[in-house]
């Protein structure tokens, strides 16, 4: 049996969740995995369970990364946040690193996220976010 992760994934594509999915339970985890595409599923999904990780694409068609970060911060809830995309500008990843964000890692270079949720467990365990 996998490390129990429980992700909250904001992403637009099913292939993609799948794909992500995929990649967890191959790299030793046994995930919960729920995917939102707006603010409102966002939000809602953030008051009814308690998540170990958010990862979110950059841009969905009605919302984004940077406003799902500010739902997460509003929501008081202390969860490390990814941002997973296809490409961002440098200066755009440094904004969002800047407003909270734990990590950027891009679509291609998937194999960062087991390290990089893996770290973000521990220092929320640790009690850091």
């Amino acid at each position: 049996m996998g490390k129990p992760v429980r992700v909250l994934l904001v992403e637009d594509s099913e292939r993609d969740a799948a794909l992500l999915m995929l990649y967890l339970r191959r790299s030793g985890f046994e995930p919960t995995l729920l995917r939102v595409e707006t603010g409102q599923e966002m939000k809602a999904e953030l008051a009814r369970t308690d998540w170990d990780v958010v990862i979110s694409d950059f841009n969905l068609p009605r919302f984004n990364a940077q406003a799902a970060l500010t739902t997460l911060l509003e929501s008081g809830r202390r969860v490390p946040f990814i941002v997973l995309s296809g490409g961002m500008a440098e200066d755009v990843v440094g904004q969002i690193i800047k407003a909270g964000a734990s990590h950027f890692i891009l679509k291609h270079q998937m194999a960062q996220i087991v390290p990089v949720i893996e770290r973000a467990m521990r220092a929320r365990a640790e009690g850091g976010s």
